[in-house]
């Protein structure tokens, strides 16, 4: 049974007082607030444009995601689940006559902030990740990630074949496979945070695997949108391999050239933090290093995410280089988390804003997101063929590739405002059916992988429930 870590003899237990378990009732007191500050600016929806709604949006995105993670917590479930259900719920609550939190579905400021969350999320999964571990698991790494590119695209171009109307063009078809290529590599990374298995060899594999995933994603979008591109403009339709190459180069130049500078440039760097004052130095100069290489990605074409994740493991790898057994001492992970603690929720709850219920009243729309949850699920498992090594659980590889998340919804949102010949390449009920999809693999991942790590684990310890939400 998969239960939280059991208070330990002597382990003095939270004093709760007077409040106990009244703390539920804070959500109602945002909720007050919001409603006021709505009023105050005389209108009964609250605008963003000031700096005071601001701050209640944040309040009341940070409380919903604490009171859905301890509720889902207390049913044994990681926290990541009660914030996305979150999200959900707020983004939908104008279904049921409320409509006070509509204008968080538009807010300018809330992508920003939750784009940070996933930035920190990544690098702090890189911080906790060895290097040489992940070398390690290099060839199988990339035997999952190309499997698990081929297979949903292949699979999802076959469904979607089959079950769009007969007048849906070839390039549909393709695009909505790509949607089911990427994984989420932030979502995978909290969920295996969350059940305390990030140290686990299956995890190195599916973050490493997840993070080639992403390169190899990219390179398929750029196929897609210049096969649209061309269509749209009804030139000759050909797969030129000069653009593909020059992402894969930016690709691996970008994550080799990353780890090389980073061993150059730290040393001078650790000599000045030991010659610094402050204990704020080293934390500072990682965040902003996280920062640069997350825009230095976007620059070259790749996700943030990447250069966030490669920020990680090139601090934590020279930290270790230069400090040796004193490494403990500058612990950078342990002091990003309150920052963490605060942006990563808001970017499952922002996921979770994002899906829209009413799309879900059509029949059409239900059934062909179950069959294409189904193919996403069942085309991930394929990945599990990639692993080389021995004593691996494959089935924890290919569940830990199965959730879309923030990928799939870039990809179907893209899909949604591309036009040819004025009409978006993925219309309405296919990009609704594309987001369920998104939010069943998200849902159906933290169960699942708990129940692979528990059946591989035997007669092991239990897996404890993280608190890092």
């Amino acid at each position: 049974m998969i239960r939280p870590t059991p208070r330990q003899p002597g382990q003095v237990r939270p004093y709760r007082g007077l409040l106990g378990n009244w703390w539920l009732l804070v959500p109602a007191l945002v909720f007050g607030a919001w409603r006021a500050a709505g009023a105050q600016h005389g209108t009964e929806d609250v605008g963003t444009g000031d700096v005071t709604l601001f701050f209640l949006a944040l309040a009341a995105i940070l409380v919903a995601a604490k009171v859905g993670g301890e509720l889902i917590e207390r049913l044994n479930q990681p926290a990541v689940l009660g914030e996305l259900v979150v999200g959900i719920i707020l983004g939908n609550l104008a279904l049921a006559g409320i409509g006070v939190f509509e204008p968080l579905q538009t807010a300018p400021f809330l992508p920003i902030a939750a784009e940070i969350g996933v930035v920190l999320l990544l690098f702090q999964v890189g911080l906790e990740s060895e290097l040489d571990e992940l070398l390690a698991v290099g060839a199988s790494a990339v035997a999952v990630a190309v499997l698990g590119v081929v297979a949903p695209v292949a699979l999802g171009y076959a469904l979607s074949s089959v079950f769009l109307p007969g007048g849906a063009a070839w390039y549909v078809h393709l695009f909505l496979g790509a949607t089911l290529a990427a994984t989420s590599v932030g979502l995978t990374a909290r969920v295996l945070k969350d059940i305390g298995r990030l140290d686990a060899p299956e995890s190195n594999l599916i973050l490493g695997a997840a993070v080639v995933d992403d390169i190899l994603g990219l390179i398929v979008l750029a196929i897609v949108l210049g096969l649209v591109h061309a269509a749209d403009a009804g030139g000759a339709i050909e797969i030129s391999a000069g653009p593909i190459l020059l992402i894969v180069l930016k690709a691996v130049g970008f994550l080799g050239g990353s780890v090389i500078v980073g061993r150059l440039l730290f040393v001078p760097l650790m000599r000045l933090v030991r010659l610094a004052r402050s204990p704020s130095v080293p934390v500072v100069l990682a965040v902003a290093y996280c920062f640069l290489m997350a825009a230095l990605a976007e620059l070259v074409g790749l996700a943030d995410i990447v250069g966030a994740f490669t920020a990680g493991l090139v601090v934590n790898d020279e930290i270790g280089r230069f400090f040796g057994e004193k490494k403990e001492l500058y612990r950078i992970d342990a002091s990003i988390t309150p920052v963490s603690t605060i942006f990563v929720p808001v970017f499952f709850v922002y996921m979770g804003l994002r899906v829209d219920l009413a799309a879900f009243a059509s029949l059409e729309v239900i059934v062909f997101a179950v069959l294409l949850s189904i193919v996403a699920i069942a085309s991930k498992q394929v990945c599990a063929l990639g692993v080389f090594q021995r004593g691996l659980n494959r089935w924890v590889v290919g569940i830990g590739m199965i959730p879309r998340g923030e990928v799939g919804l870039i990809f179907a949102s893209i899909g949604h405002t591309v036009l040819v010949a004025g009409t978006p390449v993925l219309g309405d009920a296919t990009f609704s059916a594309i987001i369920a999809m998104v939010m069943l693999t998200t849902l159906v991942t933290p169960p699942l992988l708990k129940a692979a790590f528990l059946k591989s684990s035997g007669s092991q310890a239990p897996i404890e429930v993280g608190r890092g939400g």
